[in-house]
């Protein structure tokens, strides 16, 4: 490839969306892998798969490591060429991510520069909205390093610089991200909505302020953890009024579903009859487990469980156990439910790398939502960071769980594992927080 032009135009004909490049240092080889940043900031970038222990370690060892594959693949002017061996391998006791295996079994792979030492070697990435790398490697003397050489001060996200597909240091959609906001805000009271398959529908229920936001912005819901609007999450939150912005309620980060105790290995139905308790307001056959559970606190007085973290040095802040998780103990040492760091990895920083805080209005009949002229960008987190706040109790569990019909052969679930912060203690989670007026 000699234009840089050309090389993200063949890229964005695979598919390729979004593009980086990294400056690669005398380390950055196949020997010693490619250093992909402090903490866990790489992952927010680079789609990867299941996280998983190395087998070749003893469990609990200092020699743990979570490795992830990737779907790489080489690129040059002949096509696409498969590394079926490239993985992120995480350290999280630095912490920091690498990536390794890029040229085992990779046909057609830059070898020889991947392979040395030299000073200004350049690696160039393109990924795919349905999770394929695309790489490039090139020579000091390039003419795709001068190209780069060239572009002063570009925008940075780590250790790489965004690229837009027209060859120029512009991948930051921040511009677009507000333009919008500032036309939903115009347009004052919109009715409650949601995106479906089949196009905008009316939504009742009284929850519809991020439905809402999100129809408005073309975002159907989904089960995926990826950025809802050109790479930023999009997260509405309820005020009582537009002068104060103070939220009506904490800000819930995310709900995923415990990776092991008893509420994986036995099912729900026996985590809720063993931990749960009756319903308070005098619901007949139905079982709650609610509350908020904080590390450091005793345990609840009706579930008798306790939040903790498990394989983590707080004096330190630093994972020691990667096998270990968030968990909630019973009193008696039992592992009610767990979620795996591993797991969490891949959840956290890939969904809230870069997320955008909209206030609201509802006023009802029929009902209608506004939203403010005064958002929150927060960019910069790090699972690092998320597990420094739920050490700290900044960040909590408040499930939402209840068991219903419970005579019945085959009660009611509803399942719901929340983990929330205060909206003035986000700062503890992002490196930086602005607060932009719109328009």
């Amino acid at each position: 490839m000699d234009s840089l032009k050309k090389l993200l135009a063949a890229m964005q004909a695979n598919g390729a969306a979004k593009f980086y490049a990294k400056k690669l240092s005398p380390n950055d080889n196949s020997k010693n892998q490619v250093y992909l940043g402090e903490g866990f900031n790489a992952i927010n970038l680079l789609p990867f798969g299941s996280v998983e222990i190395d087998a070749k370690h003893r469990a609990g060892s200092k020699r743990d490591r979570a490795k992830a594959g990737l779907s790489f693949y080489w690129v040059d002017e002949a096509g696409l060429h498969h590394a079926p061996e490239a993985k992120l391998i995480f350290y999280p006791e630095y912490p920091e991510v690498r990536m390794s295996g890029f040229l085992l079994r990779a046909r057609q792979a830059p070898s020889a520069i991947m392979t040395c030492r030299d000073e200004g070697r350049t690696l160039f990435l393109g990924v795919t909205p349905d999770g394929r790398i695309f790489g490039h490697a090139v020579w000091p003397d390039s003419p795709l390093r001068r190209e780069l050489d060239a572009m002063g001060n570009p925008s940075q996200i780590g250790v790489f610089i965004e690229l837009s597909a027209d060859a120029t240091a512009s991948g930051d959609n921040r511009g677009q991200l507000l333009a919008e906001l500032l036309r939903i805000h115009r347009r004052s009271w919109i009715p409650s909505q949601r995106l479906s398959a089949k196009g905008l529908m009316p939504y009742a229920a009284r929850n519809g302020g991020g439905y809402t936001l999100e129809a408005e912005l073309g975002i159907s819901p989904n089960g995926y953890s990826e950025p809802d609007y050109l790479g930023w999450e999009v997260k509405q939150y309820a005020v009582n009024n537009f002068t104060a912005y103070l939220p009506q309620n904490p800000v819930t980060l995310m709900t995923p579903e415990p990776t092991g105790g008893c509420y994986k290995s036995d099912g729900f139905e026996f985590f809720m009859r063993r931990f749960g308790y009756a319903d308070k307001s005098g619901k007949a056959d139905r079982f709650n487990f609610g509350g908020v559970y904080k590390v450091g606190s005793p345990p609840h007085l009706d579930t008798k469980v306790e939040l903790q973290l498990l394989g983590f040095d707080k004096d330190r802040g630093l994972i020691t156990d990667i096998t270990q998780g968030i968990a909630l103990v019973a009193t008696d040492g039992t592992v009610a439910a767990i979620w795996h760091y591993a797991g969490l990895l891949a959840h956290w920083n890939r969904k809230h790398a870069k997320t955008v805080y909209v206030p609201s209005l509802k006023r009802e009949p029929p009902i209608e939502y506004s939203y403010g002229r005064f958002v929150e960008l927060c960019v910069g987190t790090d699972f690092d960071l998320f597990i420094k706040a739920i050490a700290a109790g900044t960040v909590y569990f408040d499930p939402g769980m209840k068991l219903e019909n419970m005579r019945l052969a085959r009660p009611l679930p509803k399942k719901r594992s929340q983990f929330r912060v205060r909206h003035n203690q986000l700062k503890d989670l992002y490196s930086s927080i602005e607060r932009i007026e719109l328009g």
